[in-house]
């Protein structure tokens, strides 16, 4: 994945905001927005349209390819598993966020990562209301681009205590006894937040505007690109368990940080069974 390459797909992901969200946005007719798993997990026809768009670009753009998309998943569960053998697969989310776009609250993304053998070597987070792209390229850094191609470069926030992190913490899908631990133990942080958003907390996190984030589902979509997205703007992160991120694992919650240092410290703070010695 070269840079021409990657400005292609940023371009991509620019034409199906604009041609299938955005005309949508506050603008859905009835009937557009349904329930998947549950009342919590929507969908819209602009999900839906904006999917078909990006899939059938990539394809064309990189024949051969497997592109997973969220919907297409949705629709039919097996054809994640094509990721584990797909020489170049992409996976796509085309509206994450999708609560905030059915509310009309102008904070959604539109995400995809590349991925060689079941390693993401290219992420691309689209902000379809600031018209720029977060983009990273595995072991090139990661940056902002815009239409014009004006590049900001990111870097993760300067390692703190614990007591001075700002984190997003997803906690509403973890099981019992961590949803109760970890929610209790939330005042140890100076501020959490919740967006309703992966793409826009993963880039605050990469862009030094937020210390963690803390994520207990762990669909590919959702996190392979954010996740490079951070890694190449200087992060460490880990699952539950301390071992590392794949796109190919469901499970085992994810935490974000600045480095290998803070993550341990927050781990103990929000996930250890026995709280952390005093001082």
């Amino acid at each position: 994945m070269n840079l021409s390459q990657a400005a292609d797909v940023a371009a991509l992901l620019r034409l199906a905001t604009r041609q299938e969200i955005l005309p949508r946005f506050r603008r859905l007719a009835a009937g557009a927005i349904r329930t998947k798993s549950g009342p919590l997990d929507l969908v819209t026809d602009a999900d839906e349209a904006a999917e078909r768009v990006i899939t059938a670009g990539l394809e064309q753009m990189f024949p051969g390819c497997v592109v997973v998309g969220e919907e297409a998943c949705a629709a039919d569960p097996s054809v994640l598993d094509r990721l584990a053998d797909a020489e170049l697969a992409f996976v796509v989310d085309p509206v994450d966020g999708t609560a905030n776009f059915a509310a009309g609250l102008p904070l959604f993304g539109c995400m995809a990562a590349a991925i060689r053998h079941g390693e993401v070597v290219a992420a691309w987070i689209h902000d379809p209301m600031g018209d720029d792209t977060a983009m990273a390229l595995r072991g090139q850094g990661a940056w902002i681009e815009t239409e014009a191609g004006h590049r900001t470069d990111l870097r993760v926030a300067a390692a703190v205590p614990v007591g001075r992190m700002v984190a997003a913490v997803s906690w509403g899908f973890m099981p019992e006894p961590l949803k109760s631990r970890v929610t209790s133990r939330l005042p140890r942080l100076a501020a959490t937040m919740g967006l309703r958003c992966a793409a826009h907390e993963y880039r605050l996190a990469a862009g030094g505007h937020a210390h963690a984030l803390v994520y207990n589902k762990m669909l590919p979509w959702d996190h392979a690109p954010g996740w490079l997205l951070h890694r190449e703007a200087g992060g460490y992160s880990a699952r539950f368990d301390g071992a590392p991120y794949s796109p190919l694992v469901h499970t085992g919650g994810l935490i974000v940080a600045p480095d290998r240092d803070c993550w341990g410290a927050l781990h103990a703070a929000l996930l250890a069974e026995a709280p952390p010695p005093a001082g």
